[in-house]
This record gives C-alpha cells, structure tokens and sequence, in this order.
C-alpha cells in the first residue's frame, strides 16, 4: 500500500523539502497505519481521489516527520 500524498506533483512535493508531509493514510484500520514519522515512505497522488494534478508515485524519506528527500 502506498500513502496519498497531497501533492499536485513530484517537483512539489520536492519544494517542501524540510516541511511536513500533506498526507491521507490509506490503510485499513485493522492493519493500523502506513505512516512512519522516520524511515522511507512509498506515496502516490491519485487525482481521481484527491483533484491535485497528475498521477504520479516516488518515494519520500522522512525524520521527525520533516520531508527530507524525494525520490
């Protein structure tokens, strides 16, 4: 499973380097959540789901919660 990222593109995302990750969790409540606050993340943007731009998949690496690179 992959989270949505709130993003209308990678380059953005990329732009709030050093920012909070704008996130919606996607997994099923009995598996718990996907979100980590340090560690690499798998996101995607489905526009079908959030009206932001295209679609798009990468990975993001996060430390106490702050994007720290985007891949």
């Amino acid at each position: 499973m992959t989270l949505l990222a709130l993003y209308p593109s990678k380059k953005n995302m990329k732009e709030h380097i050093g920012q909070r990750l704008n996130y919606q969790e996607t997994a099923l409540p009995m598996f718990g959540p996907e979100y980590r606050s340090n560690g690499v993340l798998t996101v995607c943007n489905r526009p079908h789901m959030t009206g932001l731009g295209r679609e798009w998949f990468g990975q993001v690496t996060v430390e106490n919660d702050i994007i720290v690179k985007v891949k």
